[in-house]
C-alpha cells in the first residue's frame, strides 16, 4: 500500500488511502486483472488518486474472470442503485466493479478485497453504498448478504455468490438442507 500512496495525488484521502489497499491488494501477485476495471476505467482511477504512477497496463480483459450467469454487471448495477452522492461517481462505479468482482473468489469478501477485516468492508460499504448497509439487519457476512441482496432486486431466491463455494465457511453460510 504503501507504494500507492507514494505516487498518490493526496496520501491522507481516505478515498486514496481506500483504492491503494485494494489495488496493492492485487499487485502484490500480479493480478491487477482481477479487479475488474477495463483499461479506461483503470487509466482514469489512476487519473484521480495516483497521478505519478506509471499506469501498469492492465492483462488484456480476456483475462477477467467470467461469470456465464451475469452476477458482476447485476450486482454492480445493484450497488450503484445504492451509490452515496456525496462520493465521486466514477469512484463509486469502481469500487462496484472491484466488490463484483471480488465475489467471484472463493473467500471471504474481506481477504477477496485485501482488506484487514469484517470491519473494513463494512466501513467502504458505509462510505459508498450506504443505504444498502442499513438494510443487513442481520448482520450476514458481506458477500453473503449482496449476493442475497443482488438476487432480491432481481426477483431471485436468494443463494450464494459464485465464489462461495469454495470458501472454508460454506457450509456455515449455506449449510446442508434437511
Amino acid at each position: 500500500m504503501s507504494q500507492w500512496l507514494s505516487i498518490a495525488r493526496d496520501p491522507a484521502c481516505a478515498d486514496t488511502r481506500l483504492f491503494a489497499k485494494l489495488i496493492a491488494a492485487r499487485d502484490a501477485h500480479d493480478e491487477l486483472v482481477l479487479l475488474g476495471l477495463h483499461p479506461r476505467e483503470w487509466r482514469a482511477l489512476l487519473a484521480r488518486h495516483f497521478t505519478h504512477a506509471r499506469v501498469p497496463v492492465l492483462p488484456r480483459a480476456a483475462g477477467i474472470i467470467t461469470d456465464t450467469n451475469a452476477f458482476v454487471p447485476t450486482l454492480h448495477a445493484h450497488l450503484l442503485t445504492h451509490a452515496n452522492a456525496t462520493r465521486h461517481a466514477d469512484d463509486a462505479h469502481c469500487l462496484a466493479t472491484i466488490i463484483a468482482h471480488a465475489c467471484l473468489r472463493p473467500d471471504h469478501l474481506w481477504r477477496d478485497l485485501g482488506l484487514a477485516g469484517r470491519d473494513e468492508v463494512t466501513w467502504m460499504l458505509t462510505r459508498y453504498f450506504p443505504t444498502l448497509v442499513v438494510l443487513n439487519v442481520a448482520n450476514l457476512r458481506w458477500k453473503k448478504f449482496l449476493a442475497a441482496q443482488r438476487a432480491l432486486s432481481l426477483g431471485l431466491q436468494p443463494g450464494p455468490a459464485p465464489g462461495c463455494p469454495g470458501c472454508e465457511d460454506y457450509g456455515h453460510c449455506f449449510p446442508p438442507s434437511r
